[in-house]
């Protein structure tokens, strides 16, 4: 089943798979905003104090950051994906799996901050226990122009200082709370106790975040790092949409392409996906 739906005021579609599996992405940024696998509770992580809308980012949820990672750049922070209304392009169900896709095609809103043409199509895939989100981007200008990009994933879990993510060990990662050092991560799996903000690079296993409500599978393709972030405390207090003591209840684990840009050819195409088993 895929249904229209409204969520935070704004116009989005529930894809429910045969056996139970339910996802819903927002029109606007293309912004899922929960999944519940078959049988199980809700594994992604909305702020209560959320709000969406024409160029405001939802906190929580998996957004789409392109063509611009954090502030490395001279774009908004996250480039304008995940603030833009993309069109629902088409929604289906096959293989017993509820599959929906959006699109994001340049106009003069984009051009005027970022003068490319492009075409970027989220496709999102829920069955049983299992989430896949691939975002394709595609050069339909003249000239090559290159992006960095994520799958900004705030990951539910009912403590984060009893939870732990696996899958890390041996990884270089840059310490952006450390101006940017790059370490070596010496041990597996790494706990949490506040404010973290890493990018693991050159990954090319799945990780594994467990914590009461399960364990979660988390891969990749096409998406060589993964962002490790989490406010803690302080950084949550100052948040507008974050309740203050929610930061406990999310992890945020993206799949990115982020220390070296893509490189798009006229006519190119290139894709990435973060995919979540529970």
């Amino acid at each position: 089943m895929i249904e229209a739906v409204t969520v935070l005021g704004q116009p989005a579609m529930r894809l429910v798979a045969p056996d139970g599996a339910q996802a819903i992405v927002l029109l606007h940024g293309a912004h899922i905003v929960s999944w519940i696998p078959a049988g199980d509770d809700e594994r992604l992580y909305l702020s209560p104090s959320a709000l969406a809308g024409p160029g405001q980012a939802v906190r929580g949820g998996i957004p789409v950051c392109f063509p611009q990672f954090a502030g490395r750049g001279p774009l908004p922070k996250h480039g304008f994906a995940r603030t833009l209304a993309w069109e629902w392009v088409e929604g289906a169900e096959r293989g017993g799996a509820a599959i929906g896709v959006l699109n994001l095609v340049s106009n003069e809103t984009t051009r005027a901050i970022w003068p490319h043409d492009f075409e970027a199509e989220l496709t999102l895939v829920v069955s049983g226990r299992q989430l896949d989100v691939e975002l394709a981007v595609t050069n339909t200008g003249h000239a090559p122009f290159e992006f960095t990009a994520a799958l900004h994933s705030y990951l539910r879990i009912d403590d984060l200082l009893k939870a732990r993510l696996h899958g890390v060990y041996g990884l270089t990662y840059e310490d952006t709370l450390n101006d940017g050092e790059r370490c070596h991560q010496e041990f597996d799996p790494i706990g949490f106790v506040g404010e973290i903000d890493r990018i693991y690079c050159d990954v090319k296993h799945p990780l594994e975040l467990a914590s009461a409500l399960g364990r979660l599978h988390i891969d990749h393709e096409g998406l060589p790092e993964a962002v490790v972030w989490n406010p803690g405390p302080d950084k949550a207090a100052a948040l507008p949409d974050l309740p203050d003591e929610d930061w406990r209840h999310f992890l945020c684990v993206e799949a990115g392409v982020i220390d070296t840009p893509v490189i798009l050819a006229p006519g190119a195409e290139w894709a990435g996906r973060q995919g979540f088993a529970a």
